[in-house]
Parts: C-alpha cells; sequence; structure tokens
C-alpha cells in the first residue's frame, strides 16, 4: 500500500502535464532506489542541514555548488571503486 499514491490516475496526470517520467520498481523492490536514497542522504547530511539558506534561489545554488564542484569532482564513493563520479566516467 506504500506506493499506491504513486499510482493513483490524478498522481499520474499531473506528471505528464509535467513532462515527468516516473521510475517504479516492483512491489517490496527497493534495491533500484537504493542510489538515490543514498545520494540525498548524503546531500542532507554534509550540505542542506549546515546551512540556513534563506531563499529557492540561495537554496538551488547551494545544491549545484555542491554537486559540481564537490561530488562529482572530487568526493570519492565506495559504489564506484572510491572514484569521484567524474573519475568514474572518464576512466578508458
Amino acid at each position: 500500500m506504500l506506493g499506491a499514491p504513486y499510482c493513483a490516475s490524478d498522481y499520474i496526470a499531473v506528471l505528464q502535464a509535467y513532462g515527468i517520467e516516473r521510475s517504479m520498481s516492483r512491489k517490496a523492490d527497493c534495491w533500484d532506489n537504493a542510489v538515490a536514497e543514498s545520494f540525498f542522504g548524503t546531500l542532507k547530511q554534509e550540505l542542506v542541514f549546515r546551512l540556513k539558506l534563506q531563499s529557492r534561489a540561495a537554496t538551488r545554488t547551494a545544491i549545484f555548488e555542491y554537486m559540481e564542484g564537490y561530488y562529482n569532482s572530487r568526493r570519492r564513493h565506495s559504489t564506484l571503486g572510491f572514484l569521484s563520479p567524474n573519475d568514474f566516467e572518464g576512466r578508458n
């Protein structure tokens, strides 16, 4: 029942109106979401909970700078063999 709201026709219609493609796994299969959950947990711990962001624009800027200036370029990830995402993508 936990995923039921995400299957509701009204919800699906709103997503379609904005051109958003939904991504859902089978019932009780959480593994495809593990990487996203890990990222958002890291984002909250390393950035969001440490700042007092005053506006939506300030939040967008802070998240962009965190992702492009640190997370993708310098932060090492165990799931990528302890490489940064940029280094992982750039390897031959």
